[in-house]
């Protein structure tokens, strides 16, 4: 495991500006969001510490994570008027 956060602006850079506005007027993406983002550094919490009972929990919170990118992601790529016109802006 790499022990580094991973962030949604990181993750998504193409995405940036549909992301921070999906945030502000999206409360189901805002939730996926805060989720991902609190998963995300007990995952690098968890790495740094290197806690052999915790493998289980670890890997479990690494596929939760995945589930919830992927979840993000295809809320990014679905063709929304809006959203199309916010992705062309940037």
């Amino acid at each position: 495991m790499s022990g580094t956060l991973h962030e949604l602006a990181a993750e998504f850079p193409d995405f940036r500006a549909l992301v921070r506005h999906l945030q502000e007027t999206d409360g189901h993406f805002a939730r996926l969001c805060r989720s991902y983002e609190d998963l995300s550094r007990r995952v690098q919490l968890a790495e740094r510490r290197n806690e052999p009972a915790g493998d289980a929990m670890l890997i479990d919170m690494c596929k939760q994570r995945r589930q919830l990118k992927e979840e993000i992601y295809g809320m990014l790529v679905q063709p929304e008027p809006e959203a199309e016109a916010i992705k062309l802006a940037v």
